[in-house]
């Protein structure tokens, strides 16, 4: 990130933006912030989001609704599958403005995975959940290739869905390698977070639910994991960790709460420096839950994280947030290029803008 847009986003901490009033004054002014972009679909809240980059993002969310743009959120197209209707898309990773794989959360056959290659204009439905007692969450790719998807615990483990070829296919990983599940642990479908990878191999997956919230992490693309503790509120089915986010394979955040409205979540955001092993508490966290975060492209330091009551900017890497708007969005995503997108309830999708 140039030294210029470092200094611009520092400058954002100094006054916290207002909601919608502060999009038109901050349309004008020299800092980034978020410029919503009207995708004219208020019934659809969208947890899904994939940022290409700045002009290219898929977003999916409610109804079976899957919208991408190409020029930047001027203009949105409806590529939902069809028949999706009663389907809640959850998450979705694109690898360009043509390949996408979304995820249909729920219990049972609700939860499944289409694909497209032709930007949406035809999907293929390629895994289809038979066991009721699983219920899918999050995806993550590490190339074009190779990805996992998750699913809350079956017979008293996570379970680890794979593809090795771009999610044409899917075969569940053996559980041997999987850590015992606490009483009640589970992941949360909120942003399309709880299950994130950087590099060619590892990959970490976010708990909550239970007495503690963890995070596991796998070095051998989900065969084998080890767990750890975080900071974060957890002692209750709405408490944990919800999103995470690694800009290498050693440095990481975490962000959650309780996403209760009114519940407090006194320390929502944590960080590691060793990969997952350990998890510190931000000293200075965001006031309030957060189901999203992102590093922010080419930084060591500068990261979003973003929620129902606003999003939150750190510059050291997470030891410290400040507010920087109020606007609600449940998920954040970052493309190379530095096309930085959120997205959330009320067919909410803003771009960050200097």
């Amino acid at each position: 990130m140039g030294a210029a847009c470092v200094a611009a986003l520092a400058a954002l901490t100094a006054a916290p933006a207002q909601a919608e009033e502060s999009h038109s004054r901050a349309s004008h002014s020299r800092t980034p912030h978020w410029q919503l972009k009207d995708t004219g679909t208020p019934e659809v809240r969208f947890r899904g989001l994939a940022a290409v980059g700045r002009s290219t993002a898929w977003v999916a969310g409610t109804q079976g609704t899957v919208l991408r743009t190409t020029d930047g959120g001027t203009s949105w197209r409806n590529i939902s599958p069809p028949g999706a209707a009663e389907l809640q898309f959850r998450d979705i990773e694109a690898f360009d403005a043509r390949r996408a794989v979304v995820l249909a959360i729920g219990e049972g056959e609700a939860s499944r995975v289409y694909r497209t290659e032709d930007g949406g204009k035809t999907w293929t439905e390629s895994f289809r959940n038979t066991d009721a007692k699983a219920f899918y969450d999050c995806l993550t790719f590490f190339d074009d290739r190779h990805g996992l998807a998750m699913s809350d615990p079956v017979d008293g483990r996570f379970r680890i869905l794979s593809t090795g070829d771009g999610g044409r296919t899917w075969k569940v990983l053996p559980g041997a390698g999987m850590p015992a599940a606490q009483d009640g642990e589970a992941g949360f479908a909120a942003s399309g977070q709880c299950l994130v990878s950087s590099g060619p191999r590892d990959v970490w997956l976010a708990t909550g639910g239970a007495a503690r919230a963890r995070v596991l992490h796998s070095s051998d693309r989900g065969l084998t994991w080890t767990a750890s503790v975080t900071p974060i509120p957890a002692g209750d089915p709405a408490r944990g960790v919800f999103a995470l986010a690694f800009r290498d394979r050693a440095h990481g955040l975490a962000a959650g709460g309780d996403y209760r409205p009114g519940q407090t979540s006194p320390q929502p955001a944590a960080r590691t420096t060793d990969g997952g092993r350990a998890w510190q508490p931000a000293a200075q966290p965001p006031p309030a839950y957060r189901s999203g975060v992102a590093w922010l492209p080419h930084s060591r330091t500068e990261a979003l994280t973003v929620g129902p009551t606003g999003t939150d900017l750190t510059t050291d890497g997470g030891r410290t947030w400040r507010t920087v708007d109020t606007g609600s969005y449940d998920t954040v995503d970052c493309a190379p290029d530095r096309g930085c997108w959120a997205a959330g309830e009320q067919g909410r999708v803003a771009r960050l803008e200097s």
